[in-house]
């Protein structure tokens, strides 16, 4: 036998209303419908997690994110053309903004979104700016090296000298960023030459954290990074950088080099003032110091913000001066390739 459908009681009736009142409000809100903004982020995910918070608290904005690797999400955008969702776009190294400033892809920003930033470190078109930086650096171990014993450049690690002794991975973003910079400040042919040394000498890794861990356990004695990688093992227990240290490069050597993180706002955007709204309070005091008291440890680019008086000072760096607009991801997976190093 059929049971009848139960008659709604009053009291149920304005559960319901109240529960469907609720969800309009949120879907207002952009819980249920489309968020205020849409970033793509290639800079770190866990970093993102914590910062993007604080701004949707301040602005009252829902950001969408949308992870992955640099040079994957730069061409993502470039293959999308007018029609990508993204807003935003984060980097962790700039040569992947190149690739979507090169397209033609990203509105200028407005001076309030790069006035706390070093000249440096935004391109002279104002498309995108900067908003961390990462210091390349050497770790050796200091079990069978001094920092005596260390090379002057980063250049000096292609000599068969260093053959079977020196750490690096050539797969990801970073160290093509490193190779962007000595494509720039030393030419094509002496980029190629030192690539050739690297794939016969060097020891290539899965990652950084390999470099590290290889350095750390005298597999190898020395390995190529950035420098937040050992300080933030130092910063949580010290199990893969106990038995190592960091040399950094002076005297405006590639291996010096600083590698910027960068932030534009896509033309296409609909949303173009909470972008600017995004990017402005990116690279203020506020946003730049939560950056520097997080996990991450890399350099704020905002002069009023520091990190921990652990890591080197960003004063006491010497890095060489490049065009943060005209480093050529495409011709480093050229000539990498050629190497034998893609």
């Amino acid at each position: 036998m059929t049971t009848p459908p139960r008659r709604a009681t009053p009291r149920t009736a304005a559960a319901l209303a109240g529960t469907l009142l609720a969800a309009s409000a949120l879907s207002g809100c952009g819980v249920f419908g489309s968020p205020d903004l849409v970033v793509y982020n290639a800079q770190h995910e866990q970093l993102l997690d914590e910062i993007i918070p604080l701004f949707e608290e301040e602005s009252g904005l829902d950001v969408e994110l949308r992870n992955g690797k640099d040079l994957e999400m730069a061409n993502q955008i470039v293959e999308e053309g007018e029609d990508s969702p993204a807003d935003v776009f984060l980097t962790e190294n700039s040569p992947a903004m190149s690739i979507v400033d090169n397209a033609g892809l990203f509105a200028e920003l407005p001076e309030s979104a790069t006035a706390t930033i070093p000249d440096e470190y935004v391109p002279a078109g104002r498309t995108w700016t900067g908003f961390l930086a990462r210091s390349t650096v050497a770790m050796y171990n200091t079990d069978s090296m001094t920092e005596a014993d260390m090379p002057a450049s980063i250049l000096d690690f292609a000599d068969p000298e260093w053959a079977g002794r020196v750490a690096f991975s050539p797969t990801g973003a970073d160290f093509q960023a490193i190779v962007s910079a000595v494509l720039e400040l030393e030419g094509e042919e002496a980029t190629a030459e030192w690539l050739e040394g690297l794939k016969a000498n060097g020891v290539i890794v899965q990652n950084n954290l390999v470099v590290m861990q290889s350095v750390d356990s005298g597999e190898v004695d020395a390995g190529i990074a950035y420098h937040y990688y050992w300080y933030r093992d130092r910063q949580e227990n010290g199990t893969d950088s106990d038995s190592s240290a960091l040399h950094f490069f002076g005297d405006q050597d590639p291996g010096a080099f600083l590698s910027i993180s960068g932030a534009g706002i896509l033309a296409s955007s609909e949303h173009q003032d909470a972008a600017e709204e995004f990017i402005t309070w990116l690279t203020g005091t506020e946003a730049q110091q939560a950056m520097a008291e997080s996990y991450a440890l890399e350099y704020p680019l905002n002069p009023d913000a520091s990190l921990s008086p652990e890591v080197k000072p960003f004063d006491e760096l010497e890095p060489p001066a490049v065009d943060v607009a005209g480093l050529n991801g495409p011709q480093v997976t050229e000539l990498m390739t050629a190497a034998g190093l893609l």
